[in-house]
């Protein structure tokens, strides 16, 4: 689903015009890049959170010029589910 889908099932859903239900959308997006930015994280009770994961140093190779690179330490974003929502997506699965 793509963010304009998603636009526009919940403007379907809910009656608000798509404008209103994009800028939402778009802040949304926006605070949880800022808040991860600063190092915080976002939790959404019942849905799941937006973490931090520290990558450590590792060791690498350049297959092109055949030699080994240092990647250095650095953080990424990920996702960590909920109970409820994993239970959920189960659910559909056995259903299927």
């Amino acid at each position: 689903m793509t963010k304009a889908e998603l636009t526009q099932e919940i403007s379907d859903k809910t009656g608000i015009d798509k404008r209103t239900v994009l800028t939402i959308v778009e802040s949304l997006m926006t605070e949880l890049k800022e808040s991860l930015a600063q190092g915080e994280e976002v939790y959404l009770r019942g849905f799941g959170s937006f973490i931090i994961k520290r990558r450590a140093t590792k060791t690498a190779r350049n297959i092109s010029k055949n030699t080994t690179i240092l990647v250095p330490a650095h953080d990424i974003p990920a996702f960590k589910p909920s109970k409820e929502f994993i239970k959920s997506i189960s659910k559909l699965e056995t259903t299927r």
